[in-house]
């Protein structure tokens, strides 16, 4: 599919070729199509843990110092900025690269921002694979269980020597299996050790918080990647408290919401799928907010393009900064809005297909932040 973005920037490419595809880019007043092609090499696909390289562990991620830490805010004398990760998918998923800066719009409580960082690149990341594991879960997935493993493998085998990886399981507690690294070996060892689940409590709403908590003072770009049934049954926090938190620690959340299938299969027989259900909408709320997205394969062939949709929407996102008009340092949540925009009109930014015919795409962003306290 050829697609063009609609602007007043015609000198500039907006659209370019991004790992699984490519599309048409602008050259002066035309748009000149270029075939799409496919990226391979960077697909993942079931791996087994013996195949996996060694790679030598670093440093490990950049931590921020107790003075900058907090949520996606750092600290510039008394003025804060505020870093905005922004994904911009054309209606098949796929990110669209190149948009100029001049195109991006900030509302924070729906008041214009002045972006003045703007970058867009392949930067180095830090994730945090957390993985359900219990004989509850274990119970309904059965002979799946070795499939989403190998899919996550495959995952890992798509980090770069400069990005990080933590490995963490619940199930009534939440294990650290493997720390921060880039040795995928220490990574290969952390997800072996997922044979016996110990309990049948899955307290995925302390799993996700705990960890979301341990990465708010890390640097640069982040997420956590869950791996769950959805449904949470004995957490300290609720759902409520699980969304604040979340909202706060403006960590973006990429599910993978497992047992689809089986779940059809048992509401075709006329079992209650309730709790299945609210849990799904719980991981769609989690995403949404705090910028990531939400996956529910069907099919254990669907898993693998699950976790490579997300290592596209990591690897292609832009980083925008601003300072906000409202310096108030009082703690309270300040509400985002990303959109794109034709700043000639200052209407909509129009997306179209080679036909003119217009094409939707989704703006992937966190819904606000927790503004600084006052200093002491």
């Amino acid at each position: 599919m050829k697609i063009w973005l609609i602007g007043s920037f015609a000198a500039l490419g907006l659209i370019a070729g991004v790992w699984a595809q490519e599309g048409p880019q602008q050259q002066g007043s035309e748009t000149v199509a270029r075939p799409r092609k496919k990226a391979d090499s960077s697909k993942p696909a079931d791996a087994d843990p013996a195949d996996l390289p060694k790679i030598p562990s670093k440093l490990g991620p950049k931590v921020k110092d107790e003075a900058t830490a907090g949520g996606d805010v750092s600290f510039k004398a008394e003025t804060n900025i505020v870093n905005v990760d922004v994904a911009v998918l054309d209606n098949k998923g796929v990110p669209i690269p190149k948009i100029p800066r001049g195109n991006f719009r900030i509302l924070e409580d729906n008041v214009p921002q002045t972006v003045t960082q703007f970058s867009m690149g392949q930067a180095p990341m830090t994730v945090s694979l957390v993985i359900e594991f219990s004989n509850r879960f274990q119970s309904y997935w059965g002979q799946g269980w070795y499939e989403t493993l190998s899919a996550a493998y495959g995952f890992t085998q798509t980090l770069r020597p400069d990005d990080y990886i933590a490995i963490i399981a619940y199930d009534l507690r939440t294990e650290i299996l493997a720390d921060f690294t880039n040795d995928k070996s220490k990574i290969q060892e952390a997800m072996s050790r997922l044979r016996i689940p110990g309990f049948s409590e899955s307290n995925m709403f302390d799993a996700i918080t705990d960890t979301a908590d341990r990465m708010t003072k890390i640097e640069g770009r982040k997420a956590i990647v869950l791996i769950t049934s959805g449904i949470d049954t004995f957490s300290k926090l609720t759902y409520d408290k699980t969304r604040k938190s979340l909202q706060e620690s403006g960590i973006p959340v990429y599910s993978i919401g497992i047992l689809q299938l089986a779940r059809q299969m048992a509401e075709a027989r006329g079992g209650n799928m309730i709790d299945f259900l609210q849990g799904d909408n719980e991981l769609r709320t989690f995403a949404k907010e705090t910028g990531g997205q939400a996956f529910f394969p069907r099919f254990m062939a669907e898993m693998p393009n699950a976790f490579y949709a997300i290592n596209q929407a990591l690897r292609n996102q832009y980083s925008l900064g601003y300072s906000p008009t409202n310096q108030a340092r009082d703690g309270k949540f300040r509400k985002l809005t990303v959109q794109l925009v034709n700043p000639a009109t200052n209407e909509p930014l129009k997306v179209t297909d080679e036909k003119g015919k217009p094409i939707k795409y989704q703006i992937i962003a966190k819904a606000g932040y927790k503004a600084p306290l006052p200093v002491e």
